[in-house]
């Protein structure tokens, strides 16, 4: 009767660290080997090993025999051998489920983001196999006894002997070329001095004629070459032989201790010291290199760590430098060590170095492993460019018949990085059914992704499928939640998923701290941002840089400049080196007051702390600039960053141009347009805003036609806010049929108009007198949902006044304070010129009206400049000659000192009157 005996074995694939987020740092998967024996009738054999592993059989042999080639002895007990591991594979018990796991029975990630498939049929059994399809060669030059020398001896292999110390290959290769083609140099290095030979070496030569070239060679045995007599001769092959013999004797187990000298002990204490020091001090950069270095003869296995290390920490270039030392010492890379350099590119973000590392391995032979290709993949992920890692990681199925987890979770990295989470679904579940478990690291990877793209409901779904599986969630997973509401805005639900995360027993870490702080910033809430940064110093945690830079954000927020440079140069006092990110809110802060001087004193400051200025600082100076309006200093700051080698950008192009928008300079906001446009950097809609801006400031509406008609071939679709700035530049001409027209289109297009488009639309009717229509807006805004705001009621104030019916502005300033708004300093402009326009009629409602607005505004501190108390004056003089009630109340809002001047004002003419009273108006509508 035939036996089944199955094998399960784990192959562990590390995971080279990356600066991505953290996956598996170790997958398993297993594989079954089936073997069929038929047993003698006597006793049964011993199980044959799987076919797949080459192992020699172990033969004990005794001094006074050798040993012979037999399959029944046993192998002696030796420690250090590992091959030792592979005998005995008759003594793995049997399993007692001959099926493969089923894969429908587990709880799966995809069975919630996707129905899950049908359960895959039961295979086919496998059909038995013959003893002699089973039947294993064994290697016959480790098994046994080596031959003689002759058989160990290569067809054109020459040794030469008495070689300078300092001679060179090519200089070798060049004087024995004359006997033929050569394939090989082989110089031996020196002992003690590792860049001299040892005096001797071998060539071997190529080509059909090899023993031809060799015999050639060997007639000029004594020849002079660079003052030495040179010894040539024909290879024995002795030096194989003892290589085989040494081979043979390691294999067998030999007890006998083998003799080591001094310089091998020496060089193998340095050996374990700095595999000790990567183990145990691997932040200590100096005391990892000194150990390094202490090896005289390092071999292709340091070199190999020392580039792994550098890859760890990213030092592409000193990783680079070590690769070439080991290549310049004769000793070639293996798959292992041009994995290790390509790591060190892609965490450099250099994927175009790492490429060429790739063409060099398949230039040279070498095979490319699954972490090579793991490692590429996480690398353009990294990058976001999701069209390379698919590419390689459709190779690697194509190369390696089984993945594992860590590839997998590095390409759905990619799509999440880039928002496509389709097909990051589509990956777990192809992940899923190949038999491989997702592990925690993508469930996290997933709700991160949910999280970009703003899916609430998935990332909680993720979450709890992530603790049906029986993982406990990790400060990790917390972190991505909290992430995801302070994201969203919500940040009261962060708060509540920080409490149930205190109340499992997780600590926050500096992320968590940090997402919180970022949550509370966003909604400009000061207090409880530092409410959060005081709890992190209670629990012990010391603020990292990210921490210190939310809350220099959070000091310049609230306009505590100074508080923010203490904790700066605080920062600097616990050895954190600041940022560019650090000063950048400094620097806009100030810039944003005008305070230019100390704006680039920070600037001076970020430079002596060893921050190199990007093109963001620029940025951040030349908006400071643009919003006080200083354009010429604005300007300045191209040329500075010009000198600093510094190309500007999109962004600081648009900035310019939004600037020159803002002074309606549309000449000037071309010619930038016209800068960007040439350096071939991208147009996008915000920088067809600023032309657009620019031309209806100007009132050039038929160029700002144009400009959208640009946009139209460009395929850049019109936003709310390109609408905004057209609608509002008709309705600064009241052209209210263009206005409409624009309405209707952006309703035709699916574009949602906001508050700013509502009223700009009421703006262009109350200048052409149409009421009724702008009465029907406020109307159509309330059954849309789009609340009026103080500037939408102002606005229609203003357009009540302008017909000459106080009485309506009055009631709309009823409705506005109904509604809860606060009035400003602008709505009661417009409300106290339309009363004062008509208090000739003398009606009751009118004066009431002044009496009780100006009591409101004496109750709200508010006070009229002196211009709008001129025209007021004015108005009055009209109803009450010789003063009065309303006299005695207006003067009230008056500024302090108009006592002093108003006598110098009655002198004044009475004509432009209401061309004051509309400049007031739109001075106070500029704000919004």
């Amino acid at each position: 009767m035939d036996s089944s005996l199955q094998l399960r074995a784990s192959h562990c694939h590390p995971l080279l660290p990356f600066s991505t987020p953290k996956l598996l740092s170790s997958a398993t998967t297993a594989t079954s080997v089936s073997f069929s024996l038929k047993p003698e009738p006597s006793s049964p054999p011993p199980q044959p090993p799987e076919p797949g592993i080459r192992r020699p059989q172990i033969l004990k042999s005794t001094p006074a025999t050798k040993p012979t080639h037999s399959t029944t002895a046993p192998s002696p007990k030796v420690s250090s051998n590992p091959l030792r591991g592979l005998t005995q594979l008759s003594n793995v018990p049997p399993s007692s489920n001959n099926t493969p796991h089923s894969i429908s029975s587990k709880l799966r990630l995809s069975s919630k983001l996707a129905p899950p498939p049908p359960p895959p049929p039961p295979p086919p059994s496998s059909p038995q196999k013959s003893q002699n399809e089973t039947q294993i060669s064994e290697p016959e030059s480790v098994s046994c006894e080596p031959g003689g020398p002759s058989q160990f001896r290569e067809e054109g292999k020459i040794f030469i002997g008495n070689l300078p110390n300092w001679i060179k290959k090519h200089e070798v290769a060049e004087f024995f070329r004359q006997f033929g083609p050569i394939k090989n140099v082989i110089l031996i290095k020196g002992h003690n001095e590792v860049e001299r030979n040892a005096g001797f070496g071998f060539v071997m030569y190529g080509g059909p004629l090899t023993d031809k070239s060799a015999m050639k060679a060997v007639e000029f045995d004594g020849v002079e070459f660079h003052g030495r007599v040179l010894t040539v001769k024909l290879d024995d092959g002795k030096r194989l032989k003892a290589k085989a013999e040494e081979r043979f004797r390691w294999v067998q187990g030999s007890e006998g201790e083998e003799y080591r000298s001094k310089w091998h002990e020496d060089r193998e204490g340095s050996r374990k010291a700095l595999r000790k020091v990567l183990e145990t001090e691997p932040e200590n950069w100096q005391k990892v290199v000194n150990a390094f270095e202490r090896i005289k003869k390092p071999s292709r296995r340091e070199f190999g760590l020392m580039v792994n290390y550098y890859a760890r920490r990213g030092d592409m270039h000193r990783a680079r430098e070590t690769f070439e030392s080991m290549r310049a010492r004769g000793i070639e890379p293996t798959s292992h060590v041009y994995t290790n350099l390509i790591h060190a590119y892609a965490v450099g973000r250099d994927m175009d170095e790492a490429l060429s590392c790739v063409r060099k391995m398949k230039e040279e032979g070498i095979e490319m492993t699954l972490v090579t290709y793991s490692i590429l993949v996480g690398g353009f992920a990294k990058m976001c460019n999701t069209e390379a890692a698919d590419y390689w990681f459709k190779e690697a199925k194509e190369r390696h018949t089984t993945l594992n987890a860590i590839i997998y979770g590095n390409i759905i990295y990619a799509y999440c990085q880039t928002c496509n989470m389709e097909q990051a679904e589509a990956l777990v579940r192809e992940m899923e059914e190949g038999g491989i478990d997702a592990p925690l690291d993508i469930y996290h990877t997933m709700m991160d992704g949910y999280t970009m793209i703003g899916n609430e409901e998935k990332c909680l779904i993720v979450f709890e499928r992530l603790k049906e599986c029986g993982f406990t969630p990790s400060v990790i997973s917390y972190g991505c939640l909290i992430n995801l509401y302070t994201k969203i805005g919500k940040v009261s639900k962060a708060l509540e998923v920080s409490k149930i995360m205190e109340s499992a027993g997780i600590r926050h870490n500096m992320k968590t701290y940090s997402m919180l702080i970022n949550g509370f910033l966003k909604l400009k809430d000061w207090a409880n941002a530092f409410a959060i940064f005081e709890d992190a110093m209670r629990n012990g945690l010391k603020p990292d840089v990210v921490l210190y830079n939310n809350i220099i954000r959070a000091f310049c927020g609230m306009g505590n400049m100074n508080r923010a440079i203490h904790t700066v140069k605080e920062m600097q006092k616990e050895r954190h080196r600041p940022t560019t990110r650090t000063f950048m809110p400094i620097i806009h802060g100030f810039a944003r007051t005008g305070e230019m001087k100390r704006a680039l004193e920070i600037f001076d400051m970020m430079r002596m702390s060893g921050c190199i200025p990007s093109v963001h600082t620029f940025n951040a100076l030349i908006l400071g600039l643009v919003e006080k309006r200083q354009m010429e200093k604005a300007v300045e700051i191209l040329d500075e960053m010009s000198l600093a080698g510094i190309s500007p950008n999109e962004h600081t192009y648009t900035t310019i141009m939004h600037g020159y928008a803002s002074l309606g300079d549309t000449g000037k906001a071309f010619q930038y347009f016209t800068k960007l446009r040439n350096e071939g950097l991208e147009l996008d809609a915000y920088t067809y805003e600023a032309l657009l801006k620019a031309c209806c400031k100007a009132g050039r509406m038929q160029s700002a036609l144009a400009v959208t008609r640009e946009m139209s071939a460009q395929k850049i679709p019109r936003n709310t806010f390109v609408y905004n700035i057209l609608i509002d530049g008709w309705a600064r001409r009241g052209d209210v049929w263009e206005a409409a027209d624009l309405m209707q289109q952006m309703k035709q297009e699916g574009v949602q108009p906001d508050i700013r488009t509502y009223t700009s639309f009421i703006n262009a009717c109350c200048k052409a007198g149409d009421m009724l229509r702008a009465t029907q807006t406020i109307q159509e805004m309330k059954s849309m949902g789009v609340k009026p705001n103080i500037k939408t009621y102002t606005t229609l104030i203003h357009g009540w006044a302008r017909a000459s019916l106080p009485e309506k502005a009055l009631k709309c300033f009823e409705e506005m304070k109904l509604a809860g708004l606060k009035p400003d300093k602008a709505a009661y402009h417009c409300l106290m010129t339309s009363l004062l326009s008509r208090a000739t009629v003398a009606e009751a409602y009118i004066y009431s009206g002044i009496v009780s607005i100006c009591g409101e505004m004496i109750e709200s501190g508010l006070t009229v400049d002196m211009g709008t108390a001129v025209s007021w004056s004015k108005r009055l003089r009209k109803i009450e000659r010789s003063g009065g009630e309303l006299t005695e109340a207006l003067q009230k809002t008056f500024p302090p000192d108009w006592n002093e001047c108003h006598h110098t004002t009655n002198t004044d003419e009475e004509s432009g009157s209401d061309d004051v009273d509309e400049e007031i108006y739109f001075n106070h509508r500029s704000m919004f």
